[in-house]
């Protein structure tokens, strides 16, 4: 979840799905995850996040995986793939210096070089921003890992798989091999 902290929160209007992509601080705080982000406030997903359980997804890594690489000719593509499904109860975050420093926390998480020139903005335009935001936060109370690594394939196909995903230039092909490769073990 920290690795791969893009992550999607879905809540319900009207018995109705809504979803929004955000950035995701991942803590814990005793013996609770905590699920820290911001919605822009023209984004009106926020105003659902108090009333229902909350579901975030966090969907990363994940690699196509052709069937070439099985011993029989009567196979299909599919997708491997590592996520988590994390469920808990959401809170708005109201509280000004909170909001700014959850803010801070994560420009210090994704580009913590950018600080020292948020650390030079004018507390006015600062105040500015996180009125344009509604910072929240999710106590996780049920996580639940999902994963499809090739478990149901023999073990020569899953070292093709592995072997084909670990010279592949793209990233997540890559890691879908090395996780691949612990899970064999």
């Amino acid at each position: 979840m920290r690795r791969f902290s893009f992550a999607t929160i879905i809540t319900a209007k009207d018995s109705f799905p809504v979803a929004t992509h955000l950035p995701f601080l991942v803590t814990l705080q005793g013996d609770s995850i905590v699920l820290t982000s911001h919605f822009a406030r023209a984004n009106d997903h926020w105003k659902q996040l108090e009333a229902n359980k909350v579901m975030v997804i966090f969907s990363e890594p994940h690699a196509y995986i052709s069937p070439s690489h099985y011993d029989k000719i009567l196979n299909v593509p599919t997708w491997n793939y590592i996520s988590v499904h994390a469920y808990g109860n959401g809170t708005i975050i109201t509280e000004k210096q909170r909001v700014i420093e959850i803010l801070e926390n994560t420009v210090d998480h994704y580009e913590a070089s950018y600080r020292q020139q948020w650390n030079n903005f004018p507390d006015e335009y600062k105040s500015r921003l996180s009125e344009g935001i509604v910072a929240f936060e999710v106590v996780v109370t049920d996580l639940q890992a999902k994963k499809k690594l090739s478990q149901n394939k023999t073990e020569a196909e899953q070292a093709k798989i592995i072997a084909s995903l670990s010279k592949s230039n793209d990233t997540n092909e890559r890691m879908i091999a090395d996780y691949m490769k612990a899970n064999a073990k």
